[in-house]
Parts: structure tokens; C-alpha cells; sequence
């Protein structure tokens, strides 16, 4: 079926299975080349890749997919531990949907929890990802390691939605569709303005059991999440394929951390980490598009 936010783009649906059970992924596919997966984040959907899919689709076969509990993929059940939403299980999810789609090997570009779902991927699935890029984020592990005045008042949603009560999906599935224009008015740059189309996507697939999902998520990314990535980095496991960083100059990303040296000790080779600010706030692929395009086309090659 033709992607009406993806022009070009055809829209699929894959089941695929993994240790938290089979889960149906939704994904936009275009292009032809060799394949890169593009993953995105809170509370958005595949439709952030609008301005930067379709340019990358020229010289790759380009898959935008949502993660589980997100977009039109399938929000499974919740587990009390969490793991059903881990970053583990998504990652799982997505080296599943590539595979299925003909792709043993390709590139991953991520954003915010997608992002995350990245770093994951690369620790869990090392031979699948060639290489990979990170989207305004620092690992969560030195996120949560650093926690000061700034970052509870930037990031207060990871330690709102990741409260083990009912509250947050009370509180924001009152007014679901403010609280979600409200976050991308609250961390974009000065200016910055989302497609229609693909703001109306977000909204639309917004419901009671994604904001449910959402919250697991970052229930999730403070106890699993956390846990798994604390004891992989003090075995000494680290990311080893070629890995892009990307931040928003002016969002959170870009002034409370050094985001390359953070990586690099994330990285077995210092040396396969580059990147550098993009105008703009956090939503980098919607506030920065030339300039994300333009890194990202430099580091995939053709």
C-alpha cells in the first residue's frame, strides 16, 4: 500500500517473533541499495523520517519502521519486569522485521528511544549492524549516572512515566494530544515547525494503549534497561562497528554533555566515533534535515 506521509514509501506489517512472544512491526520500505533502518522516537512515529527517507532512498533501501508500542505496531502485553518494552526486546524486534524483509546485515539510524533500541542492537546483535547512528541522545546509563537540577527539569518525563503506578497514563491520557504537542513544543529549537501531516500521525496513533506502552518504555529504560547496560559495560562489552552522533546544538543533548567523549567510552574504538551539533533542538531529523541528510549520506556511503 502507497505511504501517503512517505510518497514513494510502501507500508507493511510483519509479525516476528522474539523471546517476549511474536509481535507485529509496522514499517515503511522504499529505495533500493543497501538496506538502512531508520528508527525513531517519543513520542513520535516512522513519519519523523519525512524530510530525510525519501532523499536517503535515492541510493538505499530505506526501512522506517515504529517500534513496538508505538505507530501502527502491535502494543503487547506489559510484563511486571518490564522486559516486554526493554530495549532488548525492540531491538530483537527490528534485527527480526530486517530479516524478514531480506536484509542480514544493514545500517541503523536512531533517534531518541530509537536511539536507545540502537545501542542495543548494536551490544546484542553485533554480526546484523555495519554500522550505526545516534540521534541526540547520551547512553542511558551516563544519563541516569548524571542526574542533576537541569536534567530533572528537562527530562522530568523519564522519571514521570516511569512511576509504577497507573498515574502517568491517567494524567496523560486525559489530554493525550496536548500532553504530545506540548513535549514537541517543549524540546524543539526556537522556530521549529513539524510537517502536518506527520503531527497528525503522532496524534492519531497516540491512543490509551500507546500511552500505556510509552510508559513501559520508560519503566523499562530505569530498571531492565538500566540493569542490562550496567552490567554489559562493566564486562567490558561496547559498541565496535563505525558509529555517526548527531545532537541538537541548542537542545539538552548539546549543552549538558560532551556527547562524542561519552560515546567513545561506550565504544571499543574511540576512533570509529564521529559527529558533531546540528542546528535546532532535539527533534534533529525535523528541525535539521539538510544537515542530517547530509552526515548521514556522508557516513552510509552509497
Amino acid at each position: 500500500m502507497a505511504d501517503p506521509v512517505l510518497p514513494g514509501f510502501d507500508e507493511v506489517d510483519v509479525a516476528v517473533d522474539g523471546d517476549e512472544g511474536s509481535v507485529r512491526i509496522h514499517a515503511r520500505v522504499g529505495g533500493s541499495g543497501p538496506p538502512v533502518l531508520l528508527l525513531h522516537g517519543y513520542p513520535q512515529t516512522s513519519a519523523m523520517w519525512h524530510s530525510v527517507a525519501p532523499a536517503l532512498a535515492g541510493t538505499h533501501t530505506v526501512v522506517a519502521a515504529d517500534l513496538r508500542g508505538y505507530g501502527r505496531s502491535e502494543r503487547p502485553a506489559s510484563s511486571a519486569d518490564h522486559t516486554a518494552y526493554g530495549k532488548r526486546a525492540m531491538a530483537a524486534d527490528q534485527v527480526g522485521l530486517m530479516r524478514a524483509l531480506g536484509h542480514e546485515r544493514f545500517a541503523v539510524v536512531g533517534h531518541d528511544r530509537g536511539a536507545r533500541v540502537t545501542h542495543r542492537m548494536c551490544l546484542d546483535h553485533p554480526d546484523a549492524v555495519t554500522r550505526a547512528a545516534v540521534l541526540d541522545i547520551a547512553p542511558t546509563r551516563h544519563v541516569l549516572g548524571h542526574v542533576d537540577r537541569l536534567l530533572a527539569q528537562v527530562y522530568e518525563h523519564w522519571f514521570f512515566l516511569s512511576q509504577e503506578t497507573d498515574v502517568p497514563e491517567t494524567l496523560v491520557g486525559a489530554a493525550p494530544e496536548h500532553y504530545l504537542r506540548a513535549k514537541l513544543a517543549a524540546w524543539s529549537g526556537e522556530g521549529a515547525v513539524f510537517d502536518e501531516a506527520a503531527l497528525q500521525e503522532y496524534v492519531d496513533c497516540f491512543d490509551a494503549a500507546s500511552v500505556h506502552a510509552t510508559c513501559e518504555d520508560y519503566r523499562a529504560g530505569v530498571t531492565c534497561d538500566l540493569a542490562l547496560d550496567d552490567a554489559d559495560h562493566a564486562a567490558g562489552l561496547r559498541v565496535t562497528c563505525p558509529l555517526l552522533v548527531l545532537w541538537g546544538a541548542a537542545g539538552f543533548v548539546g549543552l549538558a554533555y560532551d556527547a562524542l567523549a561519552v560515546w567513545r567510552d561506550h565504544h571499543a574504538d574511540p576512533a570509529l566515533v564521529t559527529g558533531h551539533g546540528v542546528p535546532g533542538g532535539h527533534f534533529v531529523p525535523e528541525e535539521a534535515p539538510a544537515e542530517v541528510l547530509a552526515a548521514l549520506r556522508a557516513f552510509l556511503g552509497d
